[in-house]
């Protein structure tokens, strides 16, 4: 007689549990202490509502079909029309309408005063923890006001739109809208960051100015990378008559005409992949002047600062995510008879995610306060481009080592690190790589001494605290005058010299505002004789249990 057998052939146990239904915002200590620490007025439970919404299974699945169910251009309409228009997930517009109707892209200009940028950034942060793509719009959308105020008619006709809460993605005449996003076209296949290459021309057709006061242009030309392709406007850099000059270019005229915007393809990128990054054709395509004719970089430099701004918020909130999945799936996992987070060696991987994770952080909301104070102009000036070369490039591999420890899982598709590990390089790419970061630090330091000495003062105020930092501001000094003492040489040491920078404001930020076990621990990991260029290598001292609690 045959036996019954059980069909079953494994049971799942010692998986992690998914990481849905929490609170990111509470279980995120450091960007609690660092929005009280600078937004003191800041009401928390704004934060906690978006917090949770982010870590709703339904918004982290939004986020995962927002990057496999890519953007689609279509060129033309089913009856031979021109009409460029890209066409997204659903996922996708639920993710923007949340961000959007939050004023994650501009409620630090709708509701300015004290802590109008830290309450902002924090927000940003939030969102991009979980799906980083749409960021960029937000971005571009945040960063493109103080370029426009620079043509005060062009301003007033935009703003209200801009300001709003409401998102409307159709592409239809602005003056019917609610709501507008903008991008912005920059560089060209033969120049890149050098962006005074470009041979885009703009050529004036009207005798008068609009009644916006801006003179009117046609545009001929191509765009290598053109960001977010589908929004209502954009800054354009074109040679004018008098030179370099920038241009507001919207995908739709007044009356309801296409403006030509010809989309040659959408690019395939590493990552990013929600988000449409696009080259484009101009000709005959019309736009009008912002700010003062052949000052084009000037004017467009404004909407580039508050980029990189959100470059370091981008890579701090991707740094957030990295250590928060790895630490849930340490404290559920065990292997060789211990749950994995009690494994020393495992221990300390996580303690050092932690302590990175901190720094960008804090070192995050302290730039974005300085956009809060028009007295730190000199600082914000030089402390962004730091923070931003820095906080950037440590991306990558702090969500290759967060990667790491869920083993095999981490390197599947189903789990968000892997989507996070192709996303951070483009935060340190993206508005200025490496050199070109390095480059306008001393192009900063050079043409502004204010700004060095406003970035000397925030690092002497934190003198005495700590041996291990007093001895590196010194060496932080040392460079310095190095540089200024001979400028043809400076480029050679660029990169060693904002490293230095870099890693002195994470130090000094962190003694003056964060918990004394994490300030110590940077000097000791960061700064001291006994560092290590990997994570989990940890000098002693290091209070490696209150770092882990606090991930």
């Amino acid at each position: 007689m045959s036996q019954t057998r059980n069909s079953t052939t494994h049971e799942v146990f010692n998986q992690a549990p998914p990481r849905v239904d929490v609170d990111e915002f509470a279980l995120n200590p450091a960007l609690q202490e660092a929005l009280a620490a600078f937004a003191p007025a800041a009401e928390s439970e704004w934060f906690h509502e978006i917090g949770r919404h982010v870590g709703t299974e339904q918004y982290q699945h939004d986020a995962e079909l927002a990057n496999t169910l890519t953007p689609v251009h279509h060129s033309h309409d089913r009856w031979g029309n021109r009409v460029d228009e890209i066409e997204f997930h659903p996922a996708y517009h639920r993710i923007m309408e949340f961000s959007v109707s939050r004023g994650l892209h501009t409620s630090a200009w709708a509701d300015p005063g004290p802590g109008a940028n830290v309450e902002r950034a924090a927000g940003f942060m939030l969102v991009s923890q979980i799906e980083a793509g749409h960021g960029c719009p937000l971005s571009m959308t945040h960063a493109v006001v103080p370029s426009l105020r620079m043509s005060p008619g062009l301003a007033a006709e935009w703003e209200p739109a801009l300001l709003s809460t409401v998102y409307e993605p159709q592409l239809r005449d602005p003056a019917t809208k609610s709501g507008v996003l903008f991008g912005m076209a920059m560089t060209e296949k033969q120049g890149g960051s050098d962006v005074r290459a470009g041979t885009t021309t703009a050529e004036r057709v009207t005798a008068e100015p609009s009644a916006a006061g801006a003179d009117m242009y046609v545009l001929r030309g191509h765009k290598w990378f053109c960001s977010a392709p589908q929004s209502d406007a954009f800054l354009v850099l074109a040679r004018a008559p008098e030179g370099l000059s920038c241009f507001l270019v919207p995908r739709v005229l007044p009356g309801g005409e296409r403006n030509p915007f010809l989309v040659q393809r959408l690019k395939d990128k590493l990552g990013n992949k929600s988000n449409a990054s696009s080259e484009v054709e101009f000709d005959g395509t019309v736009g009008w002047m912002v700010g003062e004719p052949g000052r084009g970089v000037r004017t467009i430099i404004e909407m580039v600062g508050r980029t990189r701004l959100d470059c370091v918020l981008g890579a701090a909130a991707g740094m957030r995510q990295g250590v928060a999945e790895a630490a849930w799936h340490v404290r559920h996992r065990a292997a060789f008879g211990a749950t994995l987070i009690d494994q020393p060696a495992m221990t300390a991987v996580i303690a050092d995610l932690q302590l990175e994770a901190e720094a960008a952080t804090w070192t995050a909301l302290r730039l974005a306060a300085a956009h809060d104070d028009e007295d730190a102009a000199p600082f914000r000036r030089l402390a962004t481009a730091v923070g931003k070369y820095w906080v950037c490039k440590r991306g990558p591999n702090h969500a290759y080592e967060s990667l790491e420890c869920l083993g095999g899982n981490g390197y599947t598709e189903a789990f968000p690190l892997a989507r996070r590990y192709r996303e951070q390089p483009v935060l340190a790419v993206w508005e200025g790589s490496g050199n070109v970061i390095a480059l306008d630090v001393l192009r900063a330091m050079a043409r502004e001494p204010g700004s060095v000495a406003a970035f000397d003062a925030e690092l002497a105020a934190q003198l005495g605290a700590n041996d291990l930092f007093d001895r590196h501001v010194e060496r932080v000094r040392a460079l310095v005058g190095r540089v200024a003492a001979d400028p043809a040489a400076a480029p050679a040491v660029a990169r060693r010299l904002v490293e230095a920078m870099a890693l002195a404001l994470q130090a000094a930020t962190l003694l003056a505002h964060a918990p004394a076990p994490v300030a110590e621990a940077f000097c000791l990991a960061r700064l001291g004789p006994d560092r290590s260029a990997e994570y989990g290598a940890l000098p002693d001292g290091v209070d490696i249990d209150a770092l882990v609690e606090r991930a």
